[in-house]
């Protein structure tokens, strides 16, 4: 196909109903596309998730799988921050062939798998939050978000040189790598873009931690 023939259909966005959010991500989530949410333990990363899931899930189909917290801490936290919670669905699971299974049957426009160090596959020997068990993780999810046209939101921990723990190889397979930071004696937040295959990166988005969330 000559490159002047090809059509250029207008992307289309799923606002995250955060402002700040949306410019970083380029306008909005792309549907089939994987972002890769980054930062420290304790910089918000959860928090601004499940905001954006309980705000997203009154307009779409959404699932929010944990694997590091009860489903009783997560929905603490949703109280505490006084979200909206009748429509987000949740699942507490580690198994890639389940996460997935469950996101088959439901068919949410939106999944957030929070982290992908603790999920694994049954088929890799190694333990979950290996090179291998992070990279096959990964790709098989992205094989099911590309394949349905699901937005896939994954939660990577960073290590305390600031990389991504997890192999270089995962930056590769994802659309969009953003980075949330900020220190635990600063209120405020920075959302960076690193990479975008859909916008501009290095778009900043600054939050403030509150106690309704951010």
């Amino acid at each position: 196909q000559l490159l002047s023939d090809i059509e250029l259909a207008q992307v289309p966005r799923l606002g995250s109903g955060a402002d700040e959010f949306d410019r970083v991500l380029g306008g909005g989530f792309v549907p089939g596309s994987v972002v890769l949410l980054g930062g420290h333990p304790g910089a918000g990363k959860s928090t601004l998730l499940l905001q954006t899931l309980c705000e997203l899930s009154t307009r779409l189909s959404a699932l929010y799988v944990t694997g590091e917290e009860s489903l009783q801490q997560v929905a603490m936290r949703a109280k505490r921050l006084r979200l909206p919670t009748d429509k987000l669905k949740m699942l507490a699971e580690t198994s890639a062939e389940q996460i997935v299974q469950q996101a088959q049957k439901h068919q949410p426009q939106v999944l957030v798998v929070d982290s992908i160090q603790v999920v694994h596959l049954a088929d890799i020997q190694s333990a979950p939050g290996s090179v291998s068990q992070v990279r096959e993780c990964a790709a098989f999810l992205t094989r099911f978000a590309k394949q349905t046209g699901t937005v896939l939101i994954l939660v990577g921990h960073v290590t305390k040189d600031g990389s991504l723990a997890g192999p270089k190889v995962l930056e590769h397979m994802i659309d969009c790598s953003i980075m949330l930071e900020g220190s635990h004696d600063s209120r405020f937040r920075t959302l960076r873009g690193i990479k975008n295959r859909f916008g501009a990166v290095n778009e900043l988005g600054v939050f403030a931690m509150t106690e309704q969330g951010m």
